[in-house]
């Protein structure tokens, strides 16, 4: 099988190609432009592959210093899938369990609600250091027991990023309370499969068109259920909706008076009629 590491250049990303340098792999660095020392990166891991007869793709994304962490995040996984369309195989990032517990802990910070607790759950990539249960420190013996030669970010350091503030707070946490949470990650991976599955036919069985709904369920069932499954039913249609919008359209569902229409993203509208309401 083939797989596209994302390398950065740094110690995990270099850990992981050492792990799978003798398998069928095509390597991928992404230097987003924001500092100076950036394009070293680009070379050391250029030469990297050279010595590995290795196939590199890279890309300079000029973001300037200062961009966000979500924007450099977006522009980098935009860069893996068009190599992934391209040549095919299956994405490989050095995620650990570390990043596992940093993501849980900003995604609370930031509100996401339940599905905060599953980072990584539905992007399709593999992760081989979280299927392995490797923490940082596992990546940083192996790697110094292979004499793996790596480059260090100095932005890794700045507390003006969120995910470092973190990090700091995540390191006091013992290895009771980590294990805890990744335990709890586990279950809620299990857990969030089975409401999606639940949710998914919820959502199939009030439709009764191609573009009609019934409003039944929305009426009678618990505002949390009847928002997941609300959210369903707009990904089916193509519309990604906050929690705000969604609460917003299950209010317009049980109130609106028959043929008023509801204000989706974009400027895209839903009939709401006596039982049913139709996207236009």
């Amino acid at each position: 099988m083939k797989l596209i590491l994302a390398v950065s250049g740094g110690v995990d990303s270099m850990a992981l190609l050492a792990m799978y340098a003798h398998a069928d792999i095509i390597v991928v660095h992404v230097d987003h432009g924001t500092r100076k020392s950036s394009a070293e990166d680009a070379n050391f891991v250029r030469r990297k592959c050279q010595e590995l007869g290795v196939k590199f793709y890279e890309t300079r994304l000029e973001l300037g210093e200062g961009v966000s962490e979500e924007l450099a995040r977006k522009k980098r996984y935009e860069f893996l899938k068009t190599i992934q369309e391209k040549e095919g195989g299956t994405l490989c990032t050095a995620h650990h369990l570390d990043d596992v517990l940093e993501s849980i802990a900003i995604n609370l910070i930031r509100g996401t609600g339940w599905r905060g607790l599953t980072p990584f759950y539905s992007d399709k990539l593999v992760r081989p250091f979280i299927i392995l249960k490797m923490w940082k420190q596992d990546v940083l013996k192996f790697a110094g027991e292979r004499n793996i030669r790596f480059r260090q970010d100095p932005t890794n350091h700045e507390t003006n990023y969120l995910r470092n503030r973190v990090r700091e707070k995540m390191a006091e946490l013992d290895e009771t309370a980590r294990t805890d949470i990744i335990n709890l990650f586990e279950k809620q991976n299990k857990l969030r499969g089975k409401i999606e599955k639940l949710v998914t036919e919820l959502a199939k069985q009030t439709v009764v068109g191609k573009n009609f709904h019934k409003k039944e369920l929305f009426l009678v069932a618990d505002e949390k259920v009847a928002l997941e499954v609300l959210r369903e039913i707009c990904l089916m249609h193509g519309f990604s909706s906050t929690r705000k919008q969604l609460a917003d359209f299950l209010f317009a569902i049980k109130t609106y008076a028959p043929h008023k229409k509801f204000n989706l993203p974009k400027n895209h509208f839903v009939t709401i009629l006596k039982n049913y309401f139709e996207f236009e």
